[in-house]
């Protein structure tokens, strides 16, 4: 029977260092057998630069990667048939169709297992007929999901992996994931989707500029002793005299909506009703305390935001 207490992942103190701040900082990261652990972060905080070194693609300035307990530079091969690995920007040959490209993936493994393969193929319902030049980037991303799972690996290590496919077929990957925990798998997800993260892990790290922020069990979100309540004013009178006197932290002001959300411990619950006391309302309610709540206390200042589920952060 697999232990559970096995560490599969494990990663300490891991720093490269490219300059002008980019890189990764003291990084560690652990991930036991059978667990789910999360990755978030905006594109460019350092997540894929975490999982190559897991992967065994570059070798660390200081601190140790280990998989299975190997060190992972210098061992890509052995890491590579026990390991399902979805890149963030997979390279797949142009000159191949998608059955070429699923041919040439199983000829790098030791074990074809062709009732997983057609599992996946139905389950992402993907065509593999098509040369890979003439597929949407959607079924680009199937088709490396495909190749990445299709010999049933015990290790997913996933870099954005629902980047580029439909709202559709991110739910039923999400499912997927959640599945795959239940028969045991262990996972590494990197990504930037709040649901995603949410739906699926048990532990998460949140990295900003290379370096982590914080470290949680995924339950112990919601323990967290904060409320969020949703105000909405019934004239611009009442809500501009709200925020003249507002006690709590804005998290989000829409004028034109007459809305106001704020954030406050709930032990000042009754300051709270206090501060509405005359205060002509329309509506309140009560938002429950999200993984996207508590990641933006970490990216207060940043500015840009879009895609599913609230993407944050700048391109780098």
């Amino acid at each position: 029977m697999p232990d559970k207490d096995e560490l599969i992942i494990d990663v300490n103190h891991l720093t490269k260092d490219y300059g002008y701040g980019r890189g990764v900082f003291d990084v560690s990261i652990q991930v036991h057998r059978g667990e789910c652990y999360g990755y978030l972060g905006p594109n460019g905080a350092g997540k894929s630069t975490t999982i190559r070194h897991i992967m065994g693609f570059s070798k660390p300035m200081k601190g140790s990667v280990k998989l299975f307990g190997i060190d992972t530079f210098g061992h890509t091969d052995e890491i590579l048939d026990r390991v399902g690995y979805l890149p963030g920007e997979p390279s797949i040959p142009q000159g191949l169709n998608g059955w070429g490209f699923i041919k040439m993936m199983q000829g790098m493994r030791k074990e074809v297992n062709e009732e997983r393969l057609k599992y996946l193929l139905d389950l992402f319902k993907l065509d593999p007929s098509p040369m890979v030049k003439e597929m949407s980037l959607g079924d680009k991303r199937k088709l490396a999901v495909v190749a990445a799972f299709m010999n049933d690996p015990d290790i997913l290590i996933l870099d954005e992996p629902t980047s580029g496919l439909d709202p559709l077929m991110q739910q039923i990957f999400i499912k997927f994931i959640i599945n795959e925990k239940k028969r045991g798998k262990t996972i590494l997800l990197s990504s930037h989707i709040f649901a995603e993260v949410e739906a699926t892990c048990d532990k998460v790290s949140i990295i900003k500029d290379g370096k982590h922020v914080s470290s949680f069990n995924a339950a112990d979100l919601k323990k967290i002793d904060t409320k969020v309540y949703i105000l909405r004013f019934k004239d611009k009178e009442n809500m501009d005299k709200y925020i003249s006197s507002c006690p709590f932290e804005v998290v989000e002001n829409i004028p034109e909506r007459l809305t106001l959300t704020i954030k406050f411990q709930t032990k000042d619950y009754q300051k709270f009703i206090s501060s509405v006391m005359g205060i002509k309302l329309h509506t309140f309610a009560e938002r429950p305390f999200t993984l996207q709540d508590y990641f933006m206390s970490f990216y207060k200042e940043e500015k840009t935001f879009g895609g599913l589920g609230g993407v944050v952060g700048n391109e780098k």
